[in-house]
């Protein structure tokens, strides 16, 4: 190995502090840490004993190249430190991702007796910041103000960033109005501030704000506009902004470009999105197609989410555990377990499984795929879960119904010492009400607020009136409905009409309606619960009067589809839907298993079909329906013994589910229905929800 030989300084330049100062400060810039160590060694070696101010220039050289652990060495060997000294030190640890460490040495130079500067303020807030210990910041900036450096822009800035980064966005707001002097780097961590707390429409008006007092905008003020911008789904501004970037010249950044990217993808204006992508595909990396990739998932496009995070491998991009837990969660949503699975296999390859995004992902994708005890193993697998995962197996939970292991999972998570939120409890909530464990639910709801501190929403109102609707108890839901702070949202009625839909209770169902109807006059759903309604009671000019009112307002009735994976290939069928290639096997098997469940108990409710017709074409239709037709492909096309997953867009009917639930005891097979309320586990005749469908 051939070794390279360093220049020494001449023996006069090893005395001279000035000239060593100047050396290893040009070092430390240039990040020339072999000659700066080099340096070091040769002053070692003559015996030299350099002076306080060298010393100092030392500490900063290894801090700035990286080397901390030289740097700290350094440090504890000096004979004697000053203020630039230790200030060098906290910079040193906090530049270098040494948050803990910054903070025990500005602890250890207050009690060493030494006053610290605005540099060693602004690192120990910046650590402050990075930890998120707001407690300890806040002390930081009573001594801060104690000691006059609260006026200094550069700790002002600071203070002001770790408010905002903390969550503390009022008291970020005050110590950046109390500033006399802003520049583009306070007014940066103002707008960044409010971008990540989700407040968008402040983070833009401190933008104008800033421009109409003169203020330059620097490339990280329009990254944090432009975040703004994507979380408002603004891409008009967006536009403005973007050609302010190219005016000043700042579009061949590559951080620029990402966001840019992330903007229009965020907004859904993905034809901007994939202009900005393709400019320079050079300059393509993992977050530039993290954000391409979420905006085909926002927009519903999977298919071209998947394409394009192919396409990034090819191209040799590595994708991050953000890449794996936006495509896993699209699975999710779109129950594509063949893929999501593919893609738990290359998290496991990439060693991203310990993440706590991907994990949590996978849970709900898998429980989302009716694969409940996959769900639970991956949970169980992780090794210290965190609220997001909690959160996740708790919705699981709530999806299949499973009530009880619902609750229990929550209190796991309590005594575990961590602190439910507002997404718990909905979840929480709605595993009661699918499981008709009335009491319970009610005494979650009743201790959001006296036991952890949180106020309930809509949301949780409106879960609470299903909890009650389900279980037959409308007249204490139209009461709770009386006393709540807010007008029920279009879920909360929804709930209610369909409660009396289920129930026979026509009065509050039409109040119901007409409540929805005033939210939402397009959702064909109301008129369909509406006219069952009346159906019910035999009220047929009233079902008359629903169909009129919907044609006269164009109001399409939603047709029902149900599909199912065999093999590789979605099949999709609708009622009375007799296209596929298979039909008349379809057909046999359904009119054989039809025969069987009568014989075994099966009674059709004809109340299901709102129509004035024949009994025994109305079970004819409801014989029809296209969740039935689906299982009955599944039984003649997957091995015996493999349950059956069966995908619907709408709420499973009541005679369906009753039938369903004989098929599943005639054929010895268990079969999921994942309807757009939850799933239903059918096994042996019985059904995981009860009577609580």
């Amino acid at each position: 190995m051939k070794l390279v030989r360093w220049p020494s300084l001449p023996a006069g330049a090893l005395q001279n502090s000035t000239t060593l100062a100047h050396v290893i400060q040009s070092y430390a810039q240039t990040k020339q840490l072999k000659r700066g160590k080099q340096l070091h060694a040769q002053l070692i070696y003559a015996g030299h004993e350099p002076c306080i101010f060298v010393f100092n220039h030392l500490l900063n050289m290894y801090a700035k190249c990286g080397d901390i652990s030289h740097a700290c060495h350094l440090f504890e060997e000096m004979p004697q430190r000053n203020l630039v000294s230790w200030t060098a030190m906290i910079s040193g640890f906090s530049q270098n991702g040494k948050f803990q460490e910054a903070l025990g040495t500005f602890s250890r130079m207050r009690t060493a007796g030494e006053m610290p500067n605005q540099f060693a303020f602004s690192s120990a807030v910046q650590a402050t910041s990075a930890l998120g210990l707001l407690a300890f910041g806040k002390q930081i900036h009573s001594l801060s103000l104690k000691l006059g450096f609260q006026v200094e822009l550069f700790v002002g800035s600071n203070l002001a960033d770790m408010y905002s980064k903390c969550g503390a966005l009022a008291d970020a707001c005050r110590v950046f109005n109390e500033m006399p002097l802003k520049d583009e780097v306070s007014w940066n961590a103002m707008i960044d501030g409010y971008a990540k707390n989700g407040d968008f429409i402040e983070a833009l008006r401190a933008f104008r704000k800033m421009r109409l007092e003169g203020v330059a905008a620097d490339p990280p003020v329009f990254c944090s506009v432009l975040s703004a911008c994507g979380g408002l789904k603004e891409s008009g501004f967006g536009k403005s902004l973007h050609s302010c970037i190219v005016k000043f010249g700042f579009e061949s950044e590559v951080f620029m470009g990402n966001a840019l990217t992330d903007m229009y993808s965020k907004a859904g204006d993905m034809e901007s999105a994939s202009f900005v992508f393709g400019i320079d595909r050079e300059h393509m990396n993992v977050v530039s197609c993290s954000s391409f990739i979420n905006g085909y998932v926002e927009a519903g496009k999977i298919e071209k989410a998947l394409s394009t995070f192919v396409e990034s491998q090819r191209q040799g991009i590595k994708p991050n555990e953000f890449t794996y837990s936006t495509l896993i969660k699209a699975c999710a949503s779109e129950a594509m377990l063949q893929q999501g699975s593919q893609l738990h296999a290359q998290v496991i390859k990439m060693h991203f499984d310990d993440d706590p995004f991907v994990y949590s992902v996978l849970v709900d994708m898998y429980g989302k795929c009716g694969l409940l005890e996959s769900s639970i193993r991956v949970f169980e697998g992780i090794d210290s879960p965190t609220e997001i995962a909690w959160n996740s197996m708790l919705g699981v939970f709530a999806q299949h119904g499973l009530g009880k292991e619902a609750i229990r999972i929550f209190d796991e998570m309590v005594v575990g010492g961590l602190k439910p939120n507002a997404i718990t409890f909905i979840s929480l909530l709605m595993a009661c009400s699918h499981a008709g464990l009335v009491e319970q639910g009610l005494d979650y709801f009743n201790s959001m607020k006296k036991m952890h501190g949180i106020e309930p929403q809509q949301e949780h109102y409106s879960c609470v009136i299903d909890l009650l609707g389900r279980a037959g108890r409308i007249k204490e839901a139209e009461e709770f409905v009386s006393k709540m702070p807010f007008e029920p949202n279009a879920f909360g009625w929804c709930s209610l009409l369909g409660a009396c839909r289920t129930h026979g209770d026509k009065e509050r169902g039409e109040v119901a309606a007409e409540k929805l109807m005033e939210l939402e006059p397009d959702n064909s759903g109301t008129h369909v619960l509406l006219s069952n309604i009346y159906a019910s009671a035999g009220q047929w000019e009233d079902v008359k009067s629903i169909r009129k009112m919907m044609r006269d307002k164009n109001v399409k009735k939603l047709p029902g589809y149900s599909w199912v994976d065999v093999g590789n290939k979605t099949h999709v069928f609708g009622a009375e839907d007799w296209s596929h290639p298979q039909k008349r096997e379809i057909y046999e098997k359904l009119e054989k298993i039809s025969n069987e469940i009568r014989e075994v108990g099966y009674v059709p409710y004809t109340a299901a079909i709102s129509c004035n017709l024949d009994e025994s074409l109305k079970e004819r239709l409801l014989q029809n329906h296209s969740e039935r037709i689906a299982v009955a492909f599944a039984l003649i096309s997957m091995p015996v013994g493999k349950p059956i997953i069966v995908k619907k867009n709408l709420r499973i009917c009541l005679d369906c589910h009753s039938a369903i639930k004989y098929i599943s005891k005639v054929v010895e097979r268990e079969i999921i229905v994942r309807d757009n309320s939850r799933f239903h586990h059918f096994r042996d005749g019985m059904c995981s929800c009860g009577d609580y469908w």
